[in-house]
């Protein structure tokens, strides 16, 4: 796919950035360049390739879901300045 200094511009426009003319040239080739490899990659034939999280196929060591904390609420809550109900008060931020 070939760009041309146009849609380099248009581009840079789109992303908020500021390009010296004198660099558009050296874009449109390296755009060009991305472009055209990504034209190569979709190309590859892939339906025979089975889609996989990761490539070494490794499974993840889970813990066993277990409460190891006592439940120590009351013991906390005792040194907040406002508690109503097992709730922390805190003053209102946001109008």
């Amino acid at each position: 796919m070939s760009l041309q200094k146009d849609d380099i511009e248009k581009i840079a426009h789109l992303a908020r950035l500021a390009i010296g003319t004198e660099d558009i040239a050296a874009y449109t080739h390296n755009l060009s360049s991305i472009l055209d490899l990504v034209e190569q990659m979709n190309a590859v034939d892939t339906s025979g390739v089975t889609p996989m999280a990761h490539p070494l196929d490794a499974q993840q060591r889970l813990r066993a879901d277990v409460v190891t904390e006592q439940n120590q609420r009351e013991h906390f809550q005792a040194n907040a300045p406002q508690v109503e109900a097992g709730l922390y008060l805190v003053p209102k931020v946001i109008e």
